[in-house]
C-alpha cells in the first residue's frame, strides 16, 4: 500500500470544511457592512425606511415588500420572476443598476465578495 498520495489527502480533508464555512459567511461581520446600508434599510424588524424592509428578505419577490413604492423597473423584475435567494441577491449587491436597470436605489454597489458574504449571512439571520 502507497502512502505517498496521504498528505494530500489530509490536506484535502482540512481544507474544504474550511471552504465550506467561508462560502456561508460571518453575521458579525456582515452587521458592520450593513451599516453601509442601513442608512436606508432596516432588517431587525419588518419596518420600512427610505428603502424597504429587509426582513425576511430571502425568497421574497422582488418589488412586493407591503407598503413600499417600488420603482416600475423592481416591480417587473419581480413579475419577470426575480425571487431574492443568495444568488440574485449577490448579483445585486455587486451592481444593483445593472442587474435591474431603472432601480431607484442609488448605491453602488459591494465590489469585494467576502464583505457580499458576510452581508448575506448577516441578513439571513432575519429571514428563518
Amino acid at each position: 500500500m502507497s502512502y505517498r498520495f496521504l498528505p494530500i489527502c489530509l490536506l484535502f480533508a482540512f481544507a474544504l470544511p474550511l471552504d465550506a464555512l467561508a462560502q456561508e459567511g460571518d453575521a458579525t461581520a456582515g452587521a458592520t457592512v450593513f451599516k453601509k446600508c442601513a442608512i436606508c434599510h432596516i432588517a431587525e424588524t419588518d419596518q420600512n425606511k427610505v428603502g424597504p424592509s429587509l426582513n425576511g428578505l430571502f425568497g421574497r419577490t422582488a418589488g412586493t415588500h407591503p407598503n413600499f413604492a417600488y420603482s416600475p423597473a423592481m416591480q417587473q423584475a419581480g413579475k419577470d420572476g426575480l425571487v431574492w435567494n443568495e444568488t440574485s441577491l449577490r448579483d445585486y449587491l455587486h451592481a444593483p443598476q445593472a442587474k435591474v436597470k431603472g432601480t431607484k436605489m442609488t448605491f453602488t454597489g459591494i465590489k469585494d465578495d467576502t464583505e457580499i458574504t458576510n452581508l448575506i449571512a448577516y441578513l439571513k439571520q432575519y429571514s428563518k
